[in-house]
Order: C-alpha cells, then structure tokens, then sequence
C-alpha cells in the first residue's frame, strides 16, 4: 500500500527541496513564448514545464483556471498534462479552489482525488469557508485513497483579512480556527511523529502573529505562495515559517515561467539549488 501523502510530500522534501513550479499558462505568458493562446497552447505550455520540473523538482501546481477558461478543449489540455507529470513522478498538486456543500463538494472530490478519474492529482487546494465540516466528504476520500487537501488558511490577499483575521468569541481568528479543527482530523489518522495529510495553504508574506497563527501539531504540508513574483525569497523561508520551515512547499509561478522556454529547466535547476541551499537538502 502506498504512503500517506503527508509521508510522502515529508520524503520529497527531504530528496528533492521545498520549490513548486506552478504551471499558470496566463495569456501574456503564452504570447512571450510564442504559443497560441488556445487550449492547444496551455497544453504545450504545461508539457514544457512539466518537461522542465522533472528530475528538478518534486512539485508542480497547475492552476486549473487557465486551462478553464477554454472549455472542454482546455480541460482534456489539463488532463494531459496532470497525467504527464505523475508519469514522471511529480507530486501534481490541483490549484482548483473547490468548497462546496453536500454532494456536490463529494463529487468536487471524486473528480480531483479518485485513482483513474481524468483529472487525477495527488492532492487538492480547497476552501473551508462554507465551514470545514463541509468538505467531511473530501477529508474520506482523500483519506481513503492516500491523497492530500491543501485548505485556505491564510491567505495572503489584501481581500482576504477582514474575513481570516476577524475572530470568534473565543478570540481565535478565523485562520486558527481552519487550522485547529483540520489538525484535529490530522490527529486522528497519524501515528506518533508522522504528518498529516491534511495540509494548509498559507502565503509566504503572512505575519502568522497579525493573522492570530502558531506552529501547530501534527505537523502537516504547508503550501506557501508568495514566493518570487510576490515578494518572498527563499532566504524568508525559515524566519517566515520557523519550527514548520521543513513541511512547507514554496510554490513560484511566474518568476520562473517568465524565463524564455529554452532557458526554462536551467531556470526551475537554479531556483530549486537556491531552495535546497536553504533547507539544507
């Protein structure tokens, strides 16, 4: 049976540092690569980054939304490339957003985290802002079939603080609520000393004091962006996130697709030595 994914993003970690190469085939970078801005074009887009993180990485994070935004063409263009990049041994991790309610928040789910559907990824980012007892039926099937969830926590968009930050009677922020009651669901699953599987999506430019935030147990990944692009360097990774520096997955976009696709895979090498400088990979 294979690893729980908590176990097994702690292992690619350890072998391969912290970088995420997000694969977002944006118009604008589609046109400074010379690509069509049609579904044909995302797809090559995403196979010449999936082609470029491999062996370098250990994560990509497609954001579906660009793949999206051209229909049905665009989503079997995605599906191409999340099968491309577990063929070649990426942790695929589904930038959808997903929260829903009931059985359509299952199904959500079952599209993103069952072996052998079309859009297959090891893991999903969701929102818990329906409350998190909403997404229970994500939580199981990711459980069952040894995937992850990436839940919104704290989020590093200035819309985002008078909703995460406001608190609770108890004085808990929002943010600390998230991460309290999925922790909880952690616990359940893990032995002593392993992580969870359930793990947090909170930006690399979050104060975790002004967003009412601590360390928490048991320890679980923690997506990070706000790297690159967004102001955060890898030199900010051990201040910024502390005791939990070693769980976290630092994804960069556009700082590194920027890069002329001919330059791409010395671009992702050099970025991803700086990361494991850093953590001491």
């Amino acid at each position: 049976m294979s690893a729980r994914f908590g176990e097994r993003v702690r292992s690619v970690l350890g072998a391969r540092g912290p970088l995420c190469v997000g694969i977002d085939p944006h118009a604008a970078l589609l046109a400074s690569w010379g690509l069509s801005d049609d579904a044909q074009g995302v797809r090559e887009f995403g196979l010449r980054t999936v082609e470029a993180a491999t062996g370098r990485v250990g994560f990509v994070k497609p954001q579906v939304s660009f793949f999206e935004r051209f229909g049905s063409r665009g989503i079997a263009a995605l599906e191409d490339v999340l099968a491309a990049a577990r063929a070649a041994g990426l942790i695929v991790i589904a930038d959808a957003k997903r929260g829903d309610i009931g059985s359509t928040m299952d199904d959500y789910a079952r599209a993103w985290l069952t072996p052998g559907s079309p859009l297959e990824a090891d893991a999903l980012t969701v929102s818990p802002f329906l409350g998190v007892g909403a997404l229970d039926g994500a939580f199981a099937l990711a459980g069952e079939h040894h995937k992850g969830l990436f839940v919104l926590a704290a989020t590093s968009n200035p819309q985002a603080e008078g909703l995460q930050r406001s608190t609770a009677s108890d004085g808990a922020t929002v943010s600390a609520s998230i991460i309290s009651e999925v922790s909880g669901r952690n616990a359940e699953q893990v032995g002593a000393g392993e992580w969870g599987s359930f793990g947090f999506v909170i930006g690399a430019t979050v104060e975790w004091a002004q967003a009412g935030i601590e360390p928490f147990e048991p320890v679980a990944p923690i997506l990070a962006p706000g790297f690159g692009a967004q102001g955060a360097a890898p030199s900010d990774l051990r201040p910024r996130f502390g005791a939990l520096s070693d769980a976290v997955i630092a994804s960069e976009s556009r700082s590194i697709l920027s890069a002329r696709p001919v330059d791409l895979a010395r671009t992702v090498a050099a970025r991803a030595a700086e990361y494991l400088e850093v953590a001491g990979v």
